[in-house]
């Protein structure tokens, strides 16, 4: 299969196919003449990389799944293993996008619109020399969270 059916078929472009090689996810194609041809299987591994990478599985995760795959003793617990330890970090990115919201709705609140922008509170915030204030209003939100005990909102 050559590079530019593989990347139709696998629905990525070309370039994406060269990525993937660099990284060494893809396996190179072994040359036919001036020409690049793919087993047909490499189609189920550009999808598989594209899928694992809409979970949010790094390169060097996907990696790793990829190599699994090809080991005979590997367990879907080693699988799982890998799965859970990306929901831990998914969890911690979404405590730190909740922190930076309710820290700017925190900023928003405080400002009364109609104040001339020389005092409007969230310039004032965002142009202090001292980091402090806003790392203080993340980590107060951040403390509030990890009280809430695992209770997720939906």
């Amino acid at each position: 299969m050559r590079t530019g059916e593989l990347a139709r078929t696998a629905n990525v472009n070309v370039e994406t196919l060269r990525f993937y090689e660099r990284e060494g996810l893809l396996a190179a194609p072994p040359r036919g003449g001036s020409c690049r041809d793919y087993p047909v299987e490499a189609v189920s591994v550009v999808r598989f990389i594209r899928r694992a990478q809409e979970l949010g599985f790094s390169l060097r995760e996907i990696k790793e799944l990829l190599a699994l795959r090809k080991v005979t003793r590997a367990k879907c617990s080693d699988v799982a293993a890998l799965a859970r330890n990306k929901i831990d970090e998914i969890e911690a990115k979404i405590d730190d996008l909740r922190a930076m919201r309710n820290a700017l709705v925190e900023l928003v609140e405080g400002c009364h619109g109609s104040d001339p922008i020389a005092s409007c509170p969230i310039i004032e915030t965002l142009a202090k020399d001292d980091p402090s204030l806003a790392d203080s209003r993340l980590s107060n939100q951040k403390t509030k969270g990890k009280h809430d005990g695992n209770r997720r909102e939906n």
